[in-house]
């Protein structure tokens, strides 16, 4: 079954309604608070396409690019939740 979360973007900002790995993100966002995500701590295939379409929703998300080391240097981002949501309704997901 697909997840789907529906919430609202600030007190009386409009309410958006996402499906699959989109709302999975939104809510890993959420939880995270201030110390935002990263597809190495929250492993997810696309983080940059969930946020990409989030975005298009109208929620507000800083993108801050970080550097790591390891055999596989670089850099990577992490995703901070800036708008405040309130996650109205979860349906669906893992069984």
């Amino acid at each position: 079954m697909i997840l789907i979360v529906k919430a609202q973007i600030g007190e009386a900002g409009p309410v958006v309604t996402v499906r699959g790995r989109d709302a999975w993100a939104l809510l890993e966002l959420k939880a995270a608070n201030d110390n935002g995500c990263t597809p190495i701590d929250h492993p997810g295939p696309r983080w940059s396409g969930y946020v990409h379409k989030l975005r298009k929703a109208g929620i507000v998300i800083e993108t801050i690019h970080e550097r790591h080391g390891g055999p596989f240097a670089g850099q990577h981002a992490r995703y901070v939740l800036i708008s405040i949501i309130t996650i109205l309704e979860t349906k669906g997901g893992k069984s």
